[in-house]
C-alpha cells in the first residue's frame, strides 16, 4: 500500500478494492500493458508505463455490481517475482474484513480505507452515485499514442503479447482496409476478392461489412433465455448481418468487427449483462435487454483502427438472435463441446522467445505472457 497516493492511486492508476481478493496469489502473465484503448473519450490508443494484465478481472463488488468485467492493470510495483517455488509470501496478504476496519487506524489500513471508499461519488443532490475504477481514469494514467508509432508494435512481439505472422497480417489488413475505403471505386471489388480467398491465410470474412436494414425501421429480436454454463454456437457472419441495419446495429447494440472472429464457433455463456458503468460519466446504466457474455470471447484488435494488437480483452456484448443453444451431448460423450474455440491457441500465439519468470514487489519486472507473478 506504500505505493499508493492520497486517493489510493499510482501514476493515476487506481488500486480498486476488488483487486484485495488476488492479494498474495500467484499468476501468469496475461499480456504486457504497455498500451491499452481509452474507451473514455473519442476511442484511441494509449502509452502505459510499468503494468501487465495477469488473468484477473473485476467483479464489480465495489462498484454497484458492474458486470463489465474488465481485465485488470497492475502496475510493476504492485507484484513481486516468483523465485523458484517459494511459498507465498503471508505479508502480501490484505485483511480488508470489517474487523480492520474498526481496528485503530495504521498508515496501511488508512491506506486500505481510502482503496475501498474512492470507487463510489455520492451525489450531494440525492441523485445516482457515480463510480471511479481503473477504465474512468485511464485517460489521466496514461499518454497520448498515435497509431503510427512503430516502438509499440516492436513492444507488442518482443513482449510475447502477439507473433510476428499477427503483426504482419494486422498491417497488410489495414493497408488492404484503407485502400479499400478510399474513395477511388475498388471498395466493392477489393471486398469481394477478399471474401473469396480469406481461407488461403486463415482469416475471417471481411469484418467491416454492414446490415441491410435501413436506420429507423425495426430490427429483429429473439429469446432464448440463456443461462451461465449453457452452451451455444455463434451463428455464421451472412446471419448476424441480415439481423443489422445499415449503422451495423440490432437494437442499439453495435456489432463490432472483432466479433467477427469468433462466428462459428461454440462457448460457454458467462453470464447475462444487465449492467455496467458509463466510463464517460461514471454513472449505472442499464440494459434495456439483457446482453449475452460468453467465456473467454474478448476483444483481440485485430480490425481496430488506431488501436490495433490492444491486450485489454474487453468482453464481447452478444445479442440472443445472434446465438443458437447446443444441444447437449448424449451418453456421456463431449459431443459439440469439443469444437470449443480457443482464442489464445488460434490467434493469440505468445511469442516463443519469452520464456522468463517473474514474481512481485518493486523489483524490475520484464513481464512476458509467460512471466509468473504473484500479487
Amino acid at each position: 500500500m506504500q505505493t499508493l497516493d492520497n486517493d489510493g492511486r499510482l501514476d493515476g492508476m487506481p488500486f480498486m478494492a476488488e483487486m484485495f481478493a488476488f492479494c498474495g496469489q500467484r499468476f501468469q502473465i496475461y499480456k504486457r500493458a504497455h498500451k491499452t484503448c481509452d474507451t473514455v473519450f473519442p476511442i484511441r490508443g494509449r502509452w502505459l508505463d510499468d503494468s501487465v494484465h495477469l488473468n484477473t478481472r473485476c467483479d464489480g463488488s465495489s462498484h454497484g455490481g458492474c458486470q463489465a468485467g474488465c481485465l485488470i492493470f497492475w502496475k510493476n510495483a504492485w507484484l513481486k517475482p516468483i523465485v523458484g517455488n517459494s511459498p507465498a509470501d503471508p505479508g502480501l496478504h490484505f485483511d480488508v474484513s470489517l474487523g480492520s476496519l474498526n481496528a485503530t487506524p495504521s498508515a496501511s489500513a488508512c491506506a486500505e480505507l481510502t482503496v475501498l471508499t474512492r470507487g463510489r461519488v455520492d451525489d450531494p443532490y440525492g441523485g445516482e452515485p457515480s463510480y471511479v475504477c481503473q477504465a474512468t481514469q485511464l485517460p489521466y494514467a496514461t499518454k497520448d499514442l498515435d497509431w503510427w508509432d512503430i516502438r509499440q508494435y516492436l513492444e507488442d512481439y518482443s513482449s510475447g503479447n502477439v507473433s510476428l505472422w499477427q503483426i504482419i497480417c494486422g498491417g497488410v489488413y489495414s493497408l488492404y482496409y484503407a485502400l479499400s475505403q478510399a474513395g477511388i471505386g475498388l471498395g466493392p471489388a477489393m471486398r469481394w476478392f477478399y471474401d473469396r480467398f480469406y481461407p488461403l491465410w486463415g482469416g475471417t470474412p471481411f469484418p467491416r461489412k454492414v446490415g441491410t436494414i435501413a436506420e429507423g425501421e425495426p430490427t429483429p429480436a429473439a429469446t432464448l433465455n440463456l443461462q451461465p454454463g449453457e452452451l451455444v454456437r455463434i451463428k455464421t457472419h451472412d446471419e448476424i448481418l441480415k439481423t443489422l441495419n445499415t449503422a451495423s446495429k440490432n437494437r442499439g447494440l453495435y456489432w463490432d468487427a472483432e466479433e467477427v472472429v469468433y462466428c462459428g464457433s461454440t462457448h460457454r455463456v458467462l453470464k447475462r449483462l444487465t449492467r455496467i458503468i458509463d466510463e464517460g460519466t461514471g454513472k449505472m446504466q442499464e440494459m434495456k435487454t439483457p446482453c449475452i457474455v460468453l467465456d473467454s470471447v474478448v476483444c483481440q484488435s485485430r480490425y481496430s483502427a488506431c488501436r490495433m494488437f490492444c491486450p485489454r480483452g474487453i468482453y464481447g456484448w452478444w445479442r440472443e438472435i445472434w446465438l443458437e443453444r447446443v444441444e447437449p451431448a448424449v451418453s456421456g460423450t463431449r459431443g459439440n463441446e469439443d469444437t470449443l474455440y480457443d482464442p489464445e491457441n488460434a490467434t493469440m500465439m505468445a511469442h516463443p522467445n519469452a520464456k522468463s519468470l517473474t514474481r512481485v514487489d518493486g523489483a524490475p519486472i520484464h513481464a512476458s505472457p509467460q512471466s509468473m507473478g504473484e500479487v
